[in-house]
């Protein structure tokens, strides 16, 4: 592996120029050979491999350009260095697997926003880009707040933007795979309620006139994980109501319970049981036939993401209860690998 990693640098050691013309002209000609050419062509197969070569070229050459262009930012902005260095501390401080799961995450990451820009993908490009983003949150916190996030509760949190931005919206994990909006939503529920316990215990430590009790410690933090699910909720509420955007799942029930169908205008509600389709009138004449029941816009997504947030805050209360009852005895306890803790002067 020493000798192959030279060898490769040797191979796309490439200047500025003579990359951008391999990797517009792998671009054209792969364009070309998908809109000309048959798949079993030779030419075909050629200006396939060419453009492999030139993806490489790229991913090589976005590294190196993107280092010289921190370090241009670093020059400029003193402030921005000083993250920077930070940054670089702060990695060197996580062990193997985090530091591993940082890495790999990122360059997916990289390689997802490179493939947006190449297939004209503008708006998922800006979400990766978004992705790298929120990637820094973890290091901001620490260096502002002079607090220090378990290995464990740090690499979840990188999990949870990869699985919600790259995996869920971008290759749409949220449409082909069951339950996963519920799973994140779940995680979600439980890392707020880490959060918020950490911000009341740091207080409470800390503090010579604040001694609260571990149940109220647990109520807070179920407390402040609820109200940030339902403040996403709000978001995807207006998201929904402001852009062309669907962030608020739709669902087919074969039940409807309401008075607006009574006939005697009654404040009694009528039941239409085993709906199989419902007709949707719009525009000029046109309709649109649902089968499989009536389209209930929102309202059960949103009530199930708060019930499995719900779950989520519950069972970290409950661990951050026992935990600190029993925080002196027991260093090495489960919900201990979740909660931020304040850093030393020293550290």
């Amino acid at each position: 592996m020493k000798k192959v990693v030279p060898a490769l640098r040797k191979i796309f050691r490439l200047g500025d120029l003579q990359a951008v013309l391999i990797i517009i002209s792998s671009a054209a000609f792969l364009w070309y050979a998908l809109a000309k050419f048959e798949p079993t062509a030779v030419l075909s197969h050629v200006a396939y491999y060419y453009s492999i070569y030139g993806f490489i070229v790229l991913i090589v050459k976005m590294r190196e350009w993107m280092t010289r262009f921190n370090r241009f930012v670093r020059k400029r902005f003193p402030a921005y260095d000083r993250f920077c260095v930070l940054r670089e501390e702060s990695l060197n401080s996580r062990g193997r697997a985090a530091k591993a799961i940082y890495i790999v995450l990122r360059l997916l990451t990289i390689m997802s926003a490179v493939a947006m820009l190449l297939q004209g993908e503008y708006g998922n490009f800006v979400l990766c880009i978004f992705t790298l983003l929120l990637f820094t949150l973890p290091d901001i916190i620490q260096q502002n707040f002079a607090v220090h996030l378990p290995t464990t509760l740090e690499t979840i949190i990188y999990c949870f933007i990869f699985c919600a931005e790259i995996l869920g919206e971008i290759n749409n994990f949220y449409g082909l795979i069951p339950g996963w909006d519920t799973m994140l939503h779940t995680i979600n529920g439980f890392l707020c309620a880490a959060i918020g316990f950490a911000l009341v215990d740091m207080l409470n430590r800390h503090s010579k006139n604040i001694h609260l009790s571990p149940a109220y410690l647990a109520l807070t933090a179920f407390c402040f994980s609820m109200t940030v699910g339902v403040v996403w909720e709000f978001i995807e509420f207006f998201g929904d109501q402001l852009f062309t955007v669907d962030m608020q799942k739709d669902t087919l029930v074969p039940v409807v319970k309401s008075i607006l169908i009574n006939p005697a205008g009654a404040n009694v509600p009528v039941v239409l049981q085993d709906i199989h389709e419902t007709v949707i009138h719009y525009g000029a004449g046109e309709s649109y036939t649902v089968t499989g029941g009536y389209l209930d816009i929102g309202i059960a997504d949103t009530m199930k993401d708060l019930f499995v947030n719900f779950i989520g805050a519950v069972v970290f209360s409950a661990f951050g209860y026992f935990y600190v009852k029993q925080r002196d005895a027991d260093k090495n306890s489960f919900a201990g690998r979740f909660i931020p803790v304040v850093r030393k002067e020293d550290e």
